[in-house]
């Protein structure tokens, strides 16, 4: 199916961008919103789903006069920095000769500017919560012509506590408008938010929504914990990878990590919280550019980046939150090309990990590299939990064993009972006498 099937404008840039055929997601989702329906999509990253939504809001936006003062008719709300500046560049591409105002909103940047910008207009803005919030409370973003709204990431929005501030958005835009949410999972929070916000909702989803897509081959390397970083470079300088990506779970992690590559001879860059806005930048710009191999991250840059043709991701630990893992893999194998995700899986993490392996639909291959296979003392551990299990359990029926009666005097006190309280008297008055 061509893209003029879709009856979208903006044809000529469309094929400008080398669009010809468009994704499940956007076959899907784009008539849906070009109807005016509220929208509960769900896709992962990498599938499409900014042009989904972009595309049919710039060919149903209303644009005024150009003398007149360009009024927000559309507000995309995103979780990240890196995400507000990817999905800003990319309608921005979209929208080319239209004519548009498209500003992004983000924290860590220069606040000054983005108001000196926001005074000349804007058409849509793309933002993450805090900075809007803050924004609009000094009186610098005028909401009475929004049109649509956008929650793109929901999941990780509901992750980094920002229900909030969403909620807040929510009551200061015009009640009558098109809601559009997209997320990667449908998890509790995302469902519950969807039910407040969206109006007789369109659930749109594509089949290949799956955290073990089959163009990712995911492998899971056993490894002591104090051996990680030994491993990490050897695995990076033994395959000299064209790019990877490199997962840590803390931002002392992800320095520490990246400090060991160095020292190992391994050229790196790195990103997470504590990075000034610039030096995250010129970190994506090197890393996309190919002049950085390798690229240290914390999950907080795991929804904002976006690189052609990643090959490789290694999760050095597991993530804070289940979830986070589809995303940390989501970055490689994109658009249905080959993928490579690893793991460095300690025994201290099996824990985490099982949690993991029931979200995916495979089984990752559990390949032990020579010389950093796991210690006796490991195996004993791991037969150890096993065995306090069993002697657990063998001690709850121990427990039963004793008989109704025995049972409930382990379990409760005798001052938890009806009686408790006059025995309690009781005793204290023979001890009083004995005094």
């Amino acid at each position: 199916m061509p893209f003029k099937t879709l009856n979208i404008q903006l044809q000529n840039n469309i094929a400008s961008l080398e669009y010809t055929v468009p994704t499940p997601i956007q076959i899907k989702a784009i008539p849906v919103i070009l109807k005016g329906r509220d929208i509960l999509g769900a896709a992962q990253t990498g599938t499409g789903k900014t042009a989904a939504y972009s595309l049919p809001i710039l060919h149903m936006i209303n644009k005024t006069d150009s003398s007149e003062l360009a009024r927000v008719q559309a507000l995309v709300i995103v979780p990240t920095r890196e995400l507000s500046d990817q999905i800003t560049l990319a309608i921005r591409s979209f929208a080319l000769k239209m004519g548009l105002r498209i500003l992004n909103i983000s924290g860590g940047v220069n606040i000054s500017k983005q108001i000196a910008s926001l005074e000349k207009g804007a058409d849509i803005i793309v933002a993450t919560p805090g900075r809007f919030i803050e924004l609009n409370r000094q009186g610098h973003i005028p909401l009475s012509k929004v049109q649509f709204l956008v929650l793109d990431e929901a999941d990780t929005i509901m992750d980094m506590g920002f229900i909030r501030e969403v909620e807040q958005i929510i009551d200061l835009l015009p009640p009558k408008r098109q809601t559009i949410l997209f997320s990667a999972t449908m998890t509790g929070a995302v469902k519950r938010l969807s039910e407040k916000i969206l109006n007789k909702p369109l659930l749109v989803e594509i089949d290949n929504l799956s955290p073990a897509d089959l163009t990712i081959r995911q492998i899971v390397h056993p490894i002591e914990k104090e051996r990680k970083s030994e491993l990490l470079s050897f695995i990076i300088g033994s395959n000299n990878y064209p790019q990877v990506l490199v997962f840590t779970r803390t931002k002392i992690i992800a320095d520490e990590v990246s400090q060991h590559l160095k020292d190992s001879g391994l050229p790196c860059a790195t990103i997470h919280g504590d990075k000034k806005h610039g030096a995250r930048d010129r970190a994506l710009k090197d890393f996309r550019s190919g002049e950085i191999k390798i690229l240290v991250a914390t999950d907080i840059a795991a929804r904002g980046l976006d690189i052609d043709d990643l090959g490789v991701i290694i999760n050095y630990d597991i993530p804070h939150i289940p979830n986070d893992f589809i995303h940390r893999i989501g970055r490689t194998g994109r658009a249905g090309k080959n993928g490579v995700a690893i793991t460095l899986l300690s025994t201290t993490e099996q824990i985490s990990w099982r949690k993991i392996e029931t979200m995916l639909d495979k089984k990752p291959e559990l390949i032990t590299v020579k010389g950093f296979e796991p210690t006796a003392a490991t195996e004993a551990v791991k037969t150890r939990g096993k065995s306090l299990s069993k002697e657990v359990d063998k001690n709850k029926k121990t427990v039963g064993a004793f008989g109704n009666k025995r049972k409930k005097e382990l379990v409760q006190p005798k001052y938890a009972t009806k009686r408790g309280p006059k025995i309690a008297r009781a005793e204290s008055a023979k001890k009083s006498k004995k005094r």
